[in-house]
């Protein structure tokens, strides 16, 4: 063990990829969100159909037109040493492999999506919401399977604009993916 600090500093202390690491693998989702520890309950049940139906149906339409790589919780990605998220789903386009390492996703991907529960409500909506958007993600999707929407989200400036709300069983296209329709009765089975 290394030396012990003589002093420690007066105000927040901001944790790093370094106090990540060792952090304990219970199950529970960690993230350090801009110097802060942030700790959720693994997923629930609906949580994971909703995930795994939107991977499905991006997956296939990504990788039949080679667009790029669709990831999955868990999977770690790193927008500085003090912000370590951990999205549901995210895309990085092609060309953009670069930012693929053997730790980690370092750098911002075009697309993230946090899909909400009880517990994330406030962490995906503000916190994420505002780091994401410092950091350069270009689109942001917040899915929540309780009020069946959808809502998609695009980098304008320094924060996001709402590009749209879907609901229930509508069918939509987006920016990013525009040759796909996204059939959400799919999504919320």
């Amino acid at each position: 063990m290394g030396a012990l600090p003589e002093r420690i500093p007066p105000g927040r202390i901001k944790l790093t990829y370094e106090d990540y690491e060792v952090l304990p693998d219970d199950g529970k989702r960690y993230e350090i969100l801009d110097g802060e520890l942030f700790v959720t309950p693994a997923p629930v049940p609906k949580h994971q159909d909703v995930s795994r139906n939107l991977v499905h149906i991006l997956n296939n339409h990504v990788m039949e037109r080679g667009l790029g790589r669709i990831y999955y919780a868990p999977i770690d990605v790193i927008l500085a040493n003090t912000t370590i998220a951990q999205p549901d789903i995210l895309f990085i386009a092609k060309g953009r492999e670069s930012i693929i390492t053997e730790r980690a996703v370092e750098g911002p991907p075009d697309l993230l999506v946090e899909i909400i529960s009880p517990s994330s409500r406030r962490q995906d909506r503000v916190v994420k919401a505002a780091l994401y958007a410092t950091f350069g993600v270009r689109h942001y999707w917040i899915a929540d399977p309780v009020s069946r929407t959808l809502e998609t989200y695009e980098l304008d400036g320094g924060g996001y604009r709402l590009a749209g709300t879907h609901e229930g069983a509508a069918r939509f296209r987006t920016a990013l993916f525009p040759e796909l329709e996204i059939d959400l009765a799919r999504v919320w089975v």
